[in-house]
């Protein structure tokens, strides 16, 4: 919002952008730009960001989250768009050393570099530390009316938000999902037991328990109504859903390859999150992957299948 507030100020028109996958969605950024009367794009880029995912060039951060990479393909997709857009370069608000692993000089270089649009892309907040792009060399933007900020504290902003009169704008943590730990350990394992990674796979690692119960058999329980409801409408015929009937309980799904053995473990973890108590017999219908009927199940100590969570 600063980077696009300072550059606008030059009388330059600026068109947000929004990089939309599985795993940052765009409704904090159409907020954001609503607010400041900035016009806001939203491109969905999952297929290209799925492939780098797997084998990010510079790896990832302290979770799954492969900042470098995605920095990179974000610009070089940015620098695509520049001719239907009628643009003439690429602007970002990251700030020099805010993250210390992804934006710090080199990193920043580096993206810069990667992406093929190195001389075109201009950081307003931290021009002043950065090596002169073609947009100030060419006097479109000039460098003096630009910011020099570094460094982890958001001060800095908040005061220019201040000064502005940007009196709305989003927190700084979380937006990816592929910063969260338990999200990340999920997705891990996904791309261990299937590479070919499917949205809807995604989609489930967002909700309930994962249980890996067997090399490409995933077990998700519900936690509450509101992810037995997302379970069951993200569901397909060939999945197995299970759920109790005799007391309340949580919607349960399997996906993947189906054994005797795998749907017994699978009715027997169902009821152990149930309100059955441990031992009781208790009834279990089985719906999908070409059944249809009830079998009966005992509840155990959640404890036994701590082996099996993800």
């Amino acid at each position: 919002m600063l980077a696009a507030k300072l550059i606008r100020a030059q009388d330059i028109e600026v068109l947000a952008l929004f990089f939309e996958t599985p795993f940052f969605s765009s409704p904090k950024a159409r907020k954001s730009a609503e607010s400041i009367d900035l016009p806001v794009k939203v491109v969905d880029i999952t297929d290209r960001h799925l492939e780098m995912l797997k084998n990010p060039k510079h790896g990832y951060g302290g979770q799954m989250n492969p900042c470098i990479d995605c920095h990179t393909l974000m610009i070089r997709i940015a620098g695509e768009m520049l001719e239907q857009e009628g643009a003439s370069f690429i602007i970002t608000g990251e700030v020099l050393g805010q993250r210390p692993m992804s934006q710090n000089l080199k990193a920043l270089s580096m993206v810069a570099s990667e992406s093929g649009f190195q001389r075109l892309l201009l950081r307003p907040l931290s021009a002043k530390r950065l090596p002169i792009t073609l947009p100030e060399e060419k006097g479109w933007v000039d460098r003096e009316k630009l910011l020099g900020l570094s460094g982890r504290s958001r001060k800095p902003q908040m005061e220019w938000a201040k000064r502005l009169n940007i009196k709305d704008y989003p927190s700084p943590a979380g937006g990816c999902l592929l910063t969260d730990e338990v999200f990340s350990r999920r997705l891990k394992d996904l791309i261990a037991a299937s590479p070919h990674l499917a949205l809807r796979e995604i989609e489930l690692l967002k909700w309930g328990r994962h249980f890996r119960i067997g090399p490409r058999t995933k077990l998700i329980v519900g936690r509450n109504e509101k992810e037995n409801h997302t379970i069951d409408a993200l569901s397909k015929d060939t999945d197995l859903l299970l759920r109790t009937l005799s007391v309340p309980g949580p919607t349960a799904i399997v996906l993947g390859d189906l054994t005797p053995e795998i749907e017994e473990l699978a009715a027997s973890v169902t009821v152990s999150y149930s309100d059955a108590g441990n031992n009781e017999l208790t009834e279990v219908s089985l719906m999908g992957s070409g059944k249809n009927g009830v079998r009966m199940a005992k509840g155990r100590d959640k404890k036994g299948f701590r082996g099996y969570m993800v």
